[in-house]
């Protein structure tokens, strides 16, 4: 009874009782890829620092077999009880006698099942000359290490790392290091690898398949190889010529050289994420990895090009120097995001993807004007609900912060910082504190204070900016997409300008309220323009010059109407005219401006040309078409109008082919027009898409019909599909099953599930669970299911919960489903509707992801309900519609 009840003192616990520190790991793992399981002997060096009874390490879905600990003298012990617990995902070594202070080694004999969950040790499958076979893939982060072997599965708890694995003898095998040798016995081979540098646990990765290699050295000797399924090695030379870019371009910008003999990319068939940044072995979705000039659009390219350098970057970021606690994740993800996009840009500085950073900006901004948010440094108190915080406050608004923190201190001392930080941390673990005070020693400046605002607070502030004479007033409250104005307050770098971008001032807004005195640049003004009416019009006030700063601002009227002014006459910089359109559709959104100022403010981005404005343009669209169409139902085709009109100038100066030599942006913006002016139904390009679709299924390499215009027609085709008009559908499900690729298929899920038919819309979501489509693949099919058939998705998605449960477990893609199909809602009852359901369904690896689902359907609600009450919407929509 009391052994029971000293083991209860370690249930509920977030982290492992610290009596013992492990060192070294020896670790070999047999592969049956047959039965699908596997069994392994690991043995870890431990230094005991507490006397205790017990050992207590993770341990998750493991049969344990034998146990043993061995003393810095060579004596054996056997534990007295050996407990598995898997609710908290612990395993406790129970000892007669107290283990003494001291060196000794713990070991386990193990087996388990391969699972089918993409967890931990995982099996998937791929085609060998047309004949399914399984291969075996690790995805440990963030705590599924204890899934594959009994570790101390925290990121603080690094050690070395020796590995050994039994596979079938006509497969590779790869882990963090390079192999040191291979033995033959029949068909299987057991390969050794060299011993790792000190790591974490989430970090440690094999994988055994077959695939093909192209490898490249980059300029301090670093191996770099691309691992791609057979026959298709050179599709991997992309991201192979990328990733030896960015090792030697990190090197140089950390002043820290990479840390092991080799990289390995590799492409694996099924995987939940887009790509996992394994010390050594970085893993990904084919589509992620793989390049394919025919089928893989300008957007995947770009994608590409940031996802491998943010997985190379996290060689320094995440794996060199490693975040103490998952409180601190943001510090590998806000960095890694950070730093892939200064890599693209210096890489192909064509593409200009600092502006296009605005949209990770807005992705941090949305999630957190949410009151579910959570701070960028917030408490992990269970293992599973660490995956949930894998979200746009760790990854956008955490990168975000950092380069608003890069903008106020300089490139330079920025730079240097993170050089001397690498160098402190090296192989070590280190908090959010730590880097500010490596910051705060190079700078001369203190910057915890200012930071810790924004990463330990939840939220951030909306500016209300008001002109008197000369005086500009500036006013800070924390901005809720509820409608509420939160009581925080933050210390802001405010940046201005005035009339133009010469004219500038910037200064740190402290406290609730502040005024800045701006006559001389005023003056400036006024002598360059002699007729003072004229000269008040045109000075405009731009404050968040270029987006650089993570707030929102609302101005007032007078100040709001010059801006607009600006706009038109194309005085602005595009940067900021996003910026004036992503914080008015935001203050709309919480009910705090109208929705008729919202579209006379878009009907001035007419002419507008550029891809990134032109882009959050059509998001805006999206976005009132989704509440619109519950609150004004009467006036959509009028709305559905204007928003073709909108679009109108770039999509006859684009049209539907390529021109020779044009820039990155006019592929990009081709493909999003095309596919808005399809869903808001514009006839003539529906009608074209439908053409070119045809063309294409008598020619599936037509240039007719690019990889970047293909979703425009297969959104067209889906649009007009029903059950009474089968052959639509039928068709594209014909190209979805003979597509060569993984970009084709992505693509069709993408839009298979945009139908306004409801029985389409259902053989489409059924169809999504059969063995056709791979488990990593529901998260294109649920993100594009049409607005029509919310409801249908609702109800078919709660008929079949258990099915997706077991089908997908309680990870990270159940996140898609409860996301993707609940938001769309706008009503109070659907609310209450889904809290219900979930009542009895909920789980830690979702739960926070259902609370903010919740809150966004009834932010729409009152907002559908304030749009309700708007004065005269109605008529300005039928104005604004018939305004060519």
């Amino acid at each position: 009874m009391e052994q029971k009840q000293s083991i209860e003192q370690f249930k509920g616990q977030a982290r492992l009782p610290s009596f013992a520190i492990p060192k070294h790991y020896d670790l070999h793992l047999k592969l049956d890829l047959s039965a699908c399981t596997f069994s392994g002997t690991v043995q870890i060096n431990l230094s005991i620092v507490e006397e205790t009874k017990f050992l207590v390490l993770n341990a998750l879905e493991l049969d344990v077999h034998q146990v043993w600990f061995t003393n810095s003298h060579g004596q054996k012990y056997h534990p007295c009880d050996v407990v598995l617990d898997g609710d908290d995902e612990f395993l406790v070594l129970v000892f007669d006698k107290a283990l003494g202070i001291s060196e000794g080694v713990v070991g386990v004999e193990f087996s388990a099942v391969l699972n089918a969950h993409l967890t931990g040790l995982y099996k998937c499958a791929y085609l060998d000359g047309g004949e399914k076979k399984n291969m075996a893939v690790t995805q440990f982060e963030a705590v599924d290490a204890r899934r594959c072997f009994p570790c101390w599965d925290e990121p603080a708890l690094k050690a070395t790392f020796k590995i050994a694995l039994d596979v079938p003898s006509e497969l590779t095998a790869l882990s963090n290091m390079p192999s040191t040798n291979e033995k033959f016995d029949g068909d299987v081979k057991t390969v050794y690898f060299e011993e790792s540098p000190i790591m974490s646990t989430y970090l440690v990765a094999v994988v055994a398949g077959l695939f093909d290699y192209i490898e490249d050295t980059t300029s301090d000797g670093v191996k770099v190889r691309a691992y791609c399924p057979v026959g298709k090695s050179d599709k991997g030379e992309f991201a192979l010529n990328l990733a030896v870019k960015t090792l030697d371009l990190f090197s140089k910008y950390f002043s820290t050289p990479y840390s092991l003999p080799k990289l390995d990319m590799v492409a694996v068939p099924e995987f939940s994420g887009g790509a996992m940044e394994n010390y050594g072995l970085i893993t990904y979705r084919e589509s992620e990895l793989l390049f394919d000039p025919l089928h893989t659009t300008a957007a995947r390219k770009q994608r590409m090009a940031i996802v491998v350098s943010h997985e190379v970057a996290h060689q320094w970021f995440g794996n060199l120097v490693t975040m103490e606690w998952w409180t601190d994740l943001w510090l590998n993800e806000g960095f890694a995001t950070w730093i892939s996009y200064m890599a693209t840009d210096i890489l192909f500085p064509e593409w200009k993807v600092w502006s296009q950073f605005l949209q990770q900006t807005t992705g941090g901004l949305v999630m957190d004007a949410l009151e579910q948010s959570h701070p960028i440094q917030v408490e992990v108190n269970h293992a599973r609900s660490v995956l949930e915080i894998f979200d746009a406050i760790s990854y956008e608004k955490g990168s975000a912060v950092i380069r608003m923190l890069q903008a106020y201190l300089g490139d330079d001392i920025f730079q240097k910082s993170l050089s001397s930080y690498m160098k402190r941390f090296s192989g070590k673990n280190a908090k959010t504190e730590d880097l500010w005070s490596v910051i705060s020693e190079e700078s001369g400046v203190k910057i915890s204070e200012m930071m810790d605002d924004w990463t330990k607070k939840q939220g951030y502030p909306v500016i209300s900016v008001k002109a008197k004479d000369h005086i500009l007033e500036f006013e800070q409250a924390q901005f809720l997409s509820a409608g509420l104005l939160g009581d925080g307050e933050w210390i802001v770098p405010i940046t201005i300008s005035l009339g133009s971008y010469e004219r500038r001032k910037k200064f740190l807004l402290e406290t609730k309220s502040s005024e800045v005195d701006v006559s001389d640049l005023v003056s400036s003004f006024h002598t360059k323009l002699k007729n003072k009416e004229i000269c008040d019009e045109q000075l405009w006030v731009k404050v968040n010059v270029e987006q650089s700063g993570f707030y929102r601002v609302k101005y007032e009227d007078k100040l709001a109407a010059r801006l607009r002014k600006a706009i038109e006459h194309n005085n602005l910089e595009a940067t900021d005219k996003f910026g004036i359109l992503d914080d008015s559709h935001a203050l709309c959104e919480a009910c705090e401006q109208s929705l008729s100022s919202l579209l006379c403010l878009m009907d001035v981005y007419r002419k507008e040309v550029d891809y990134i404005v032109l882009s959050k343009l059509i998001d805006v669209c999206y976005n009132i078409v989704k509440v619109a169409s519950e609150a004004i139902p009467d006036s959509m085709n009028e709305l559905k109008q204007f928003f073709i009109n909108l679009l109108m100038f770039p999509a006859e100066a684009l049209g539907w082919e390529p021109v020779p030599g044009e820039s990155h942006f006019s592929t990009l913006l081709r493909a999003e027009v095309l596919q808005a002016l399809v869903t808001f139904g514009h006839d003539k390009t529906q009608n074209e898409a439908l053409d070119r679709f045809q063309i294409l299924l008598n020619d599936r390499n037509t240039p007719l019909l690019t990889a970047d215009t293909r979703a425009a027609a297969y959104i067209a085709v889906m649009r007009n599909a029903s059950s009474s008009h089968k052959e639509g559908f039928e068709a594209l499900l014909n190209v979805y099953r003979e597509a060569g690729t993984v970009q084709e298929k992505e693509r069709i899920l993408r839009y298979f599930a945009s139908s306004p038919d409801p029985d389409t819309v259902v053989n489409v979501l059924n169809f999504f669970l059969c063995d056709e489509v791979r488990d990593q693949d529901i998260v294109f099919g649920l993100c594009g299911i049409s607005l029509e058939c919310r409801e249908t998705a609702w109800k078919w998605m709660k008929e079949n919960w258990d099915l997706i449960l077991t089908k997908y477990g309680a990870g990270m893609l159940l996140t898609h489903f409860v996301r993707d199909i609940v938001t769309p809602f706008c009503s109070n009852e659907k609310a209450a509707e889904v809290e219900e359901f979930f009542a009895s369904r909920v789980h830690p690896s979702f739960a926070m992801t259902l609370k903010q689902s919740i809150e966004q359907v009834r932010i729409k609600a009152r907002w559908v309900q304030g749009l309700r009450q708007e004065q005269s919407i109605q008529e300005l929509v039928k104005q604004l519609a018939g305004k060519k």
